[in-house]
Order: C-alpha cells, then sequence, then structure tokens
C-alpha cells in the first residue's frame, strides 16, 4: 500500500480509533455505530496511535506581541514557596492573548460563546495550506479560492468542519516587532485568507456548522483591513478561529487533528489556548 493511501486511511479512522479506546475496555460489547458485539482484544497505547504537539507560544510579558488595541498583558509573582509556602502567579490579559481561540461571539451579535460551545467543536480534523513562499514576497497576501482547489489537487478534499489552518511563517518573527509589521502609519501588515477564499469554505461545507479557520498571525484576516470581512463571515453557527499559532511545521498538510484547551470563561469570547495537533503514527 502506497505511503499516502495508508496515511488517508489512518487519518480516515482516526476519531473513531481514538473514540473506541477512550470509551471501551477491551471488554468492549460494540464498536460504536456497529450494534453488535465485537471480540475482544488487546488495548493499542494512545500514544502508538498519536503523536502529540504543541501549536501553542508559551505566554511571555517579554515576547508576547500584542494585537494593536487590545489590554496590556502582565505576569507577576503574587505568592513564592519561600514566604507564603506556595508558588502563584497574577495574570492579566485580555481573552485573545498570545495563542487563543475565538468564540462566536467575538464578532457575531448574540453569537455563541466560549461556554455555549461543545467539546467536540474544539476537536477538528486540520489542514494546513502552505503559503509561507507567497506571504514572504507580500506581506499582504490573501489566501484565495485557487489556492484552496490546488491544495485539493493534491492532497484530496478538505473534511467537512475542518480547520484550515494558513502557514505563513510569521510565527518566527514572535517576539519583534516585525511579528505586528506596523508601517509608519501605524498599519499592521500580515497575511490571512480572502474573503472569497472564507466564503468558499463556507459555501462549500468545508466550514460547515462546525470548523475553524487558522493562523500564525494575528487572525485570519489581512493585517492591514479593519472591517475583518473573514472574521464576519466565520463567526457563525459553532465556528471557531485559532490564532497566532506556531510549531506548524510540526502537523501535515492532512491528516491531523487539533485539540484546543484552555480556560472557559463565562460568556467568554474565546481564549488563550494550549492547542495541541494530533498526528497519526504510521509505524
Amino acid at each position: 500500500m502506497k505511503r499516502r493511501q495508508l496515511f488517508r486511511r489512518v487519518t480516515t479512522s482516526l476519531a473513531v480509533l481514538v473514540g473506541a479506546r477512550l470509551a471501551a475496555p477491551a471488554t468492549a460489547d460494540a464498536l460504536p455505530g456497529t450494534g453488535s458485539a465485537q471480540p475482544a482484544g488487546p488495548a493499542v497505547p494512545l500514544d502508538r496511535l498519536l503523536g502529540i504537539v504543541s501549536l501553542s507560544h508559551v505566554n511571555d510579558p517579554a515576547l508576547t506581541p500584542i494585537f494593536p488595541g487590545d489590554p496590556a498583558f502582565t505576569l507577576e509573582t503574587a505568592f513564592t514557596v519561600a514566604e507564603d509556602g506556595f508558588y502563584l502567579q497574577y495574570v492579566t490579559e485580555g481573552e485573545h492573548t498570545g495563542t487563543h481561540w475565538g468564540a462566536p461571539a467575538h464578532f457575531q451579535e448574540g453569537g455563541l460563546t466560549a461556554d455555549q460551545l461543545d467539546p467536540e467543536d474544539l476537536f477538528l480534523p486540520a489542514v494546513k495550506i502552505d503559503i509561507r513562499e507567497q506571504a514572504a514576497a507580500d506581506a499582504d497576501y490573501a489566501v484565495t479560492v485557487a489556492d484552496l482547489q490546488n491544495w485539493e489537487d493534491v492532497h484530496g478534499a478538505i473534511p467537512l468542519g475542518a480547520a484550515v489552518i494558513a502557514w505563513t511563517g510569521w510565527s518566527s518573527r514572535w517576539g519583534s516587532d516585525a511579528y505586528a509589521n506596523a508601517d509608519a502609519d501605524g498599519v499592521t501588515h500580515q497575511p490571512g485568507f480572502s474573503a472569497e477564499a472564507a466564503q468558499w469554505l463556507i459555501d462549500t461545507g468545508r466550514l460547515a456548522d462546525r470548523g475553524a479557520l487558522g493562523t500564525d498571525t494575528f487572525g485570519p484576516d489581512l493585517g492591514n483591513d479593519e472591517t475583518y470581512p473573514v472574521s464576519v463571515k466565520l463567526y457563525d453557527r459553532r465556528r471557531i478561529s485559532l490564532e497566532n499559532l506556531t510549531n506548524l511545521e510540526s502537523i501535515p498538510a492532512t491528516g491531523a487533528y487539533v485539540l484546543v484547551g484552555g480556560p472557559i470563561n463565562r460568556a467568554g469570547s474565546g481564549s488563550p489556548a494550549t492547542i495541541f495537533g494530533l498526528v497519526p503514527r504510521l509505524s
């Protein structure tokens, strides 16, 4: 069997395998959806099925770029082991500081807030669109419909309800002014998705009731567009954003999943997050 065929087979069955192993012991009565008993067999440890990588930056006030106008980020020592018997820091930050995710309410009046979403909304098949070359040549490059269609010509159809992640290479600029990439007038220049590409993903169901746009920049919109046309389209139903990602070289173009973790604030617009990439092992 060719490597790509094997990879796609592992990818297709990943969610079922994970669910079955987590929900059922070796004496499970049936696999999900079969309605019939299955013979018991040795459980396969999850760490043999999946590799786990972090797609999140460490939150550090000295390095974390703040989106223009967002609240300041501070991290202070509140208690120490030497003086208080335990160590604890006091954190002040906006909900969209550092690597984070956004809920529909972030851009939609009456949209679902973080505490109204389900765990399934935060566990999505992931595809990675590599636009590093285009972004290096043009900081205002926007992913086009043609880019998405060309990607599908090589890798197959984007799964419905996927997290579609633009790999721009911008995370290498983290901790410097080059990340915001502001010009003399203070306008941010970062690559993103075009509104047409976002609409195509929605119209074709690739961004369905749930799904996400992800990026290693401040957000899915171009940095110089303060009307946020992509975000306005994205944040509907149960769809989310994944922003300020890093380590994207550690996930494949297709076949991985993303799992979003972090505090769920009451009526939250999202949250700083540890976002994991779950990558099927082929051996």
